[in-house]
């Protein structure tokens, strides 16, 4: 049995991993308290049908939907031809106590089959991730946002958010998001993380007044948040040191100098829904940015018998609170975050709008993340950055155009200190996201096919559109940015193009069939940059 699942760590998320299982257990999951940063609670085993002689291989993929601590199993022995997948909360450290009339319901679990080997579960994931996952494939649910972040860290000035607010909005950026440090005493990681309003020295007019101008700007307002989390230097603190998790009587231990609140208490889920009632009042706010940077490495509350319930009642405590802004909320889009793909699962899907797949912004290393990423999850809730930060493992340099394609193969999005820009790199950007909105019904409900290996010299991801917008979109990158294009033109084979139907490249003269594409391939004129480039086939009869 050959099992397919995604591995990796923090900024390296959903690195494609295999392993042949004969006999044995091959064993996956996260005692953390959250889905974890090293593996992701889905996995794909193929076996060769060499009984029946046809040269597609079977495969069927099981997702476990529970965001947090949890244990995935496939089992193989030597008793029978099968293979057992088991899946379920972590039972090394959860106690699940039941008292009389008491009950306990296990997380759900999906599996899927099909006979076209690991791309067939990836169309499938897709399908089953946007039918009965998504509330809807909107645009206006999913916009084009400016996250200030990589612009200002905690230094966050009301002029300077609105300098940058007023260059995205020339740029067609559709909602503006001040990420951390816009509330009070937040100067720096090690305080003010619980104390959720605007802090008055940074704007002094409130969080009001400054939302109506990024709404006068034509975009949509938004916020990062951390409710789950909470610095002892903060006044919620101060005034609940209780309500942090704590193991036993061991001495606190804070991770990014913070500490986590116990959501098993349900006094604390009561005051987070309400805070964040209070703050969704305040300001003209429709976009949240949900993050969770630390792991539960102390999670337990002496004295409670059902204190080794400690994750499923978080786990169930966060899932409220999400069910809470969807139900109460609808117009704000949340986007799901644990210190970058620390949460992604098809829970959390079911319950976001999107999901911030890493904090890598690298664009060459983001693209092998988001290739691992598209096995399990869709095109749809990936967001994607483009940012200055030149990456940590692959640095090799690459232009803006290749930075924009490949935040464009999912949910689009710009973290770059955009002062900073010459005005040429500002026209170039309207341009792409103009680009973009174009293409945006294909990429988010378009399915999926990718050519090539992102580490290789040539990749590229083909998106067939749904039916009420048929043409076949192809994003390429290209690592030999120098070759002598007159000599070595290198050619793309997407392979979803329907049969019997002639397709005319977009902004060419060139028509191209199912059988040429896949035979001659068509060639890479790389306009949209030297190193990247975007076509459009769109059919004509």
């Amino acid at each position: 049995m050959h099992v397919d699942y995604l591995a990796g760590r923090w900024a390296t998320e959903f690195q494609r991993r295999s392993i042949e299982l004969q006999w044995g257990t091959f064993s996956i999951g996260s005692r953390q308290g959250v889905t974890g940063l090293l593996f992701s609670p889905v996995v794909a085993m193929t076996a060769a049908n060499s009984a029946a002689g046809h040269p597609l291989r079977h495969a069927y993929g099981v997702a476990l939907e529970w965001s947090g601590s949890w244990r995935l199993q496939v089992d193989s022995t030597s008793i029978g031809a099968h293979t057992r997948v088991s899946c379920g909360v972590d039972e090394d450290t959860t106690t699940v106590t039941l008292l009389q009339w008491e009950s306990f319901t296990s997380p759900w679990s999906a599996g899927i089959m099909s006979p076209e080997g690991p791309e067939g579960l990836t169309r499938e994931w897709h399908r089953y991730q946007r039918v009965a996952l998504a509330r809807d494939l909107l645009p206006t649910t999913r916009p084009i946002v400016y996250n200030s972040w990589y612009a200002t860290g905690f230094d966050v000035r009301e002029d300077h958010q609105l300098e940058l607010a007023r260059i995205a909005a020339g740029l067609g950026v559709e909602a503006f998001v001040v990420d951390d440090g816009w509330f009070a005493g937040r100067t720096s990681d090690r305080a003010g993380l619980g104390d959720w309003t605007p802090d008055p020295s940074k704007f002094p007019r409130g969080l009001g007044p400054f939302a109506d101008e990024i709404v006068a700007l034509g975009m949509r307002f938004g916020l990062w948040i951390e409710p789950e989390c909470v610095n002892p230097d903060s006044e919620l603190y101060r005034a609940h040191p209780d309500w942090v998790y704590r193991a036993g009587d061991r001495p606190l231990v804070t991770v990014r100098n913070q500490l986590v609140l116990d959501l098993g208490r349900a006094e604390v889920v009561e005051w987070i829904e309400h805070r964040l009632r209070e703050l969704l009042g305040s300001a003209p706010i429709s976009y949240l940015k949900w993050d969770m940077n630390r792991p539960v490495s102390d999670g337990g509350r002496p004295g409670d018998r059902h204190g080794g319930e400690w994750s499923v009642q978080h786990t169930r405590g966060y899932y409220r609170v999400m069910r809470m802004l969807r139900d109460e909320y609808p117009h704000v889009t949340i986007e799901a975050c644990a210190s970058g793909g620390g949460r992604i699962d098809n829970a959390v899907l079911a319950l976001s709008d999107i999901v911030w797949t890493s904090d890598q912004v690298g664009p060459r290393d983001r693209l092998v993340i988001q290739h691992g990423f598209l096995d399990a999850y869709p095109a749809h809730v990936m967001s994607s950055w483009v940012a200055d930060d030149p990456g940590q493992r692959d640095r090799m340099p690459v232009s803006l155009g290749y930075r924009f394609a490949v935040a464009m193969s999912g949910v689009l999005g710009i973290g770059a200190d955009l002062g900073r820009w010459t005005e040429a790199e500002r026209a170039e950007a309207a341009r792409l996201v103009t680009r973009y909105r174009d293409i945006r019904s294909v990429v988010q409900r378009g399915q999926v096919v990718r050519h090539g290996d992102p580490h290789g010299d040539l990749y590229a991801i083909e998106y067939a559109g749904p039916a009420d917008d048929p043409r076949i979109v192809v994003l390429v990158y290209d690592r030999d940015r120098d070759r002598t294009r007159d000599l070595e033109r290198p050619c793309v084979h997407p392979t979803q193009l329907a049969p019997g139907v002639r397709y005319r490249v977009e902004g060419t003269d060139r028509e191209v069939t199912r059988e040429s594409a896949r035979s001659l391939g068509i060639e890479v004129p790389f306009e949209l940059a030297p190193d990247a480039d975007l076509l459009v086939l769109q059919p004509i009869g």
